[in-house]
């Protein structure tokens, strides 16, 4: 039997045994473990101890920035400093809305661009700009895609961007010059999915608002608020301006000191134990979901199946590939989440690389269009954590609509950085 056909059998077991698991509704990262043991024991090589192990730390770097970023995160909404934030905002441009959806749309980017995650995003500031939102007189659904689109925008934006990470350490490509090609799509597309969607939008109730927002506490102000975010700013910005000279601390060690200042910081007492505990609870689907797909990966690896993958993604035709993207790469996110990256996006880069395509600004272009698949059931875990936490009693399907529009300029946005990588080169500033 050649190996293209034995690879072939190994990778229907994996799928068959992964749609079985899902129809018995186990969870993802079950799932994907389940199809992993499964192409292990049909490639012949039972239940590698080893590889599985070492698959499972392929990320651990990155479950670090997950775990140390969000407890950051939290540290700063148990403060109180998220809830200042936008009861200051609402205050100051409640009548004024172009100024009030820019200052939203900054705020909803934030959790995400540090952390990597659009849940975080929903769970940490999607109620409190839901609230506002729906006293401007924009609608649940409206609000949800608004809530949605713009975490996934989040997830997507530098310095964190988890598809970008996964498929550049999958083709041995250093993340450097991602920043702007990242951050100038994302920031623009979030402000367009805001102005599109609450074009209709009213000035807000401003007493009503504050009444259902929740209190800041006594003594938090804006210093409070700035100085963790400038600090983490500071200790990344030095390490890429000296280098040779600035000790590297890495992320998930920066995190932690802005962690900590906030902490110092904050008005009141905060309960570590409680907050930390309920972070990693909080992310342990991620973690769950990053451990297995490193495994499932390194079992793609020992057993062809990630050749045969790489193989048949670079002799398709360059045009049939762009042109599917917008299908491709939003329908395995709903399959695998963020595995997504390492099993399709490498072979999709090392194919647009070797036809003379940018890699950076080719990867930047597909990391918009991933989150899309987070809204698309039946899975849709980002999807419906936005709509329960927002609130929405309409049918999954009205929220859904809503994020067509922007679903199509994300797409043609995303495409068109495909297709023009190269001459969008010139964003890799740094």
């Amino acid at each position: 039997m050649s190996m293209t056909a034995s690879a072939s059998i190994i990778l229907a077991a994996m799928v068959a045994v992964y749609i079985i698991a899902k129809i018995f509704k186990v969870s993802t990262e079950l799932s994907i473990f389940a199809a992993t043991l499964a192409g292990a024991l049909v490639g012949g090589a039972g239940i590698p101890a080893r590889h599985i192990v070492e698959g499972a730390f392929t990320y651990l770097d990155i479950c670090l920035i997950f775990i140390t970023a969000t407890l950051f995160m939290n540290f700063l909404k148990e403060s109180g400093g998220v809830a200042f934030v936008v009861r200051r905002i609402l205050q100051r441009f409640h009548r004024r809305k172009f100024i009030l959806f820019v200052l939203l749309t900054v705020l909803l980017l934030i959790p995400g661009m540090l952390t990597g995650a659009g849940s975080v995003t929903v769970l940490v500031v999607g109620g409190m700009v839901a609230t506002v939102l729906g006293y401007m007189g924009i609608s649940k659904p409206k609000t949800a895609a608004i809530v949605f689109i713009i975490a996934g925008l989040s997830a997507a934006a530098p310095p964190v961007s988890l598809w970008a990470m996964l498929t550049a350490a999958g083709v041995n490509m250093p993340y450097v010059g991602f920043f702007v090609p990242l951050m100038a799509p994302c920031l623009l597309l979030a402000l367009m999915t805001i102005f599109i969607l609450g074009w209709k939008a009213k000035p807000a109730d401003l007493e009503l608002a504050l009444k259902e927002l929740p209190e800041a506490p006594a003594g938090m102000n804006w210093l409070k608020v700035i100085l963790p975010f400038l600090i983490f700013l500071i200790l990344v910005i030095a390490g890429r301006i000296w280098p040779f000279s600035f000790p590297i601390m890495g992320l998930p060690l920066i995190f932690c000191g802005s962690a900590v200042i906030t902490l110092a910081l904050s008005p009141k007492k905060i309960d570590i134990l409680e907050v930390s505990r309920r972070t990693v609870h909080q992310l342990l689907p991620l973690i769950g979901t990053l451990t297995c797909v490193g495994v499932l990966v390194q079992i793609m690896t020992l057993t062809g199946v990630r050749g045969l993958i790489s193989v048949t993604v670079v002799t398709l035709p360059v045009m049939v590939v762009i042109l599917t993207l917008f299908i491709t790469l939003p329908v395995s996110e709903t399959v695998l989440m963020w595995g997504s990256a390492p099993v399709l996006g490498v072979p999709l880069i090392l194919l647009f690389n070797h036809i003379g395509l940018d890699p950076v600004v080719a990867l930047a272009g597909m990391s918009v269009i991933w989150p899309l698949g987070d809204a698309i059931p039946p899975t849709a875990i980002i999807g419906r954590l936005t709509v329960e936490t927002i609130g929405m009693k309409e049918p999954y399907k009205n929220f859904l609509k809503y994020c067509i529009i922007p679903a199509i300029l994300i797409i043609i946005v995303g495409t068109l950085m495909v297709v023009f990588s190269k001459k969008l080169s010139f964003l890799k500033v740094f």
